[in-house]
C-alpha cells in the first residue's frame, strides 16, 4: 500500500494543499517555514493510526506536541482565527480508501473517516533529525509513565529498533553495505545499543552521530520493519552525516524503494539532491517536491516535477549557483565587469 494524495485546507502553515504523491521516492525542499516537516508528520500519522488503531487526532497531538493538547492548536493561525477556523486534512492511499479530519480551532472535530479495507495495514517508520539510540535506555518506560515534553516519534522510533531481527531479512545484500559504511554490525544489550566492531563493541554514546543514524538503518532492515509495502519518512539524512557517507545512504534508499518502500525525505543538501539525481533510473518513481511562499497570496504552494532538473522553485541549488558566482568573481579579481 502507498500514499498517493494529500490535501490540506488551513493546517498550520498552509492554507491550501494539494500533493500528488509518489509511490517511490518523494523529495521535498524548500526554505525554513514551508512545512516540509509538517507534511511528512501528517502522513506518518495517518499511517501510524492505520497500524494501531488509534484516534488520529490523539495521534496528530503527540506528533506535533503543541502546548496545549487540543487539535484546535493545529488550525492555520490568522487574523480570522477567532472567528471559527474550519481545518481538513485528507490523506489518500491507494485508489479511493483515505484518512480524512475535519475540525475546527475550537477543537471540535466536524467530520473522521479511515480506511476501509478490513485487515490492510500500512507499516511506517518515521527517523527525526535527533538521534535518539544514545539515549534510549529507560526512555520508552520513562515516556509511558510520565508527561516529558517530546514528540511521539522518539518513542516509535525506539520500538522499531527494539525489534528482533528477522531470520531472513528482505533487502539483506544492503546490510552488508551499511556495515562496511559504519565498521560493524549493531549489537543490542539490555536497552542500549553498540556497534560491534573488530576491536569489540562500542556504546553509541562513544560512536559518532553519523554511524549511530547509519546504524538505525541498518536495525530497520534487518528487524523487517523496511519492507515492501512499507513507507519511511526521514527528516534531513545528511544532519552530522559526512557528504562521502551520503551515496551510501541514497544507494540504500534507492534501493528500497525499487524493492516497494515508499520513502519521503526532506532535505536541505545539494549533495542528497544530487546523488538522488545521479542513481535515478528510468524505471525509479522519483517526485521532487518543492515548497515556496507564493509571492503574490504569501502562501506556501507546491511544484511537483519527477526530475532533479526541473525543480523550481531550487533554494538549495540557488545557495550553491551563489556561492560559485562569488567565488569565480573573488578569483577573478572583477575582470570583465
Amino acid at each position: 500500500m502507498a500514499l498517493t494524495r494529500l490535501q490540506l485546507e488551513k493546517f498550520t502553515a498552509f492554507e491550501s494543499l494539494d500533493m500528488e504523491l509518489s509511490p517511490g521516492i518523494n523529495v521535498l525542499v524548500g526554505a525554513n517555514g514551508t512545512g516540509k516537516t509538517h507534511i511528512m508528520k501528517v502522513c506518518y500519522a495517518a499511517c501510524a493510526l492505520h497500524k494501531t488503531g488509534a484516534s488520529l487526532t490523539g495521534k496528530l497531538i503527540r506528533i506535533f506536541l503543541p502546548s496545549v493538547p487540543a487539535i484546535g492548536r493545529l488550525a492555520k493561525r490568522g487574523s480570522s482565527s477567532s472567528n471559527g477556523v474550519r481545518s481538513a486534512i485528507d490523506v489518500q492511499v491507494d485508489g479511493d480508501d483515505r484518512f480524512s479530519l475535519h475540525f475546527d480551532n475550537r477543537s471540535k472535530i466536524l467530520g473522521t473517516r479511515t480506511l476501509l479495507q478490513i485487515g490492510a495495514q500500512i507499516q511506517s517508520v518515521y527517523i527525526p533529525v535527533k538521534e535518539v539510540l544514545a539515549n534510549a535506555p529507560g526512555f520508552r518506560s520513562l515516556y509511558a509513565h510520565r508527561e516529558i515534553h517530546f514528540e511521539e516519534i522518539y518513542s516509535d522510533i525506539l520500538d522499531h529498533a527494539y525489534l528482533p531481527p528477522l531470520r531472513k531479512p528482505e533487502n539483506g545484500h544492503l546490510l552488508d553495505k551499511l556495515q562496511h559504511a559504519i565498521g560493524g554490525e549493531v549489537v543490542i544489550k539490555g536497552e542500549e545499543f553498540f556497534l560491534n566492531t573488530e576491536q569489540g563493541l562500542l556504546e553509541f554514546t562513544l560512536l559518532a552521530e553519523g554511524f549511530r543514524k547509519l546504524g538505525l538503518l541498518w536495525l530497520l532492515i534487518r528487524n523487517g520493519s523496511l519492507q515492501k509495502g512499507s513507507v519511511l519518512f526521514w527528516d534531513e539524512p545528511e544532519t552530522n552525516l559526512n557528504p562521502k557517507l551520503l551515496g551510501t545512504v541514497i544507494e540504500v534508499l534507492t534501493e528500497l524503494q525499487r524493492s516497494g518502500v515508499q520513502i519521503f525525505l526532506a532535505t536541505h543538501n545539494y549533495v542528497v539532491l544530487e546523488e538522488i539525481h545521479l542513481r535515478q533510473k528510468e524505471e525509479d518513481d522519483v517526485a521532487f517536491h518543492s515548497l515556496y511562499r507564493d509571492e503574490e497570496t504569501g502562501e506556501i504552494a507546491c511544484n511537483t516535477v519527477n526530475h532533479y532538473l526541473g525543480i523550481h522553485p531550487n533554494p538549495i541549488a540557488e545557495a550553491y549557483d551563489s556561492i560559485y558566482d562569488r567565488m569565480i568573481e573573488r578569483n577573478l579579481g572583477g575582470i570583465g565587469r
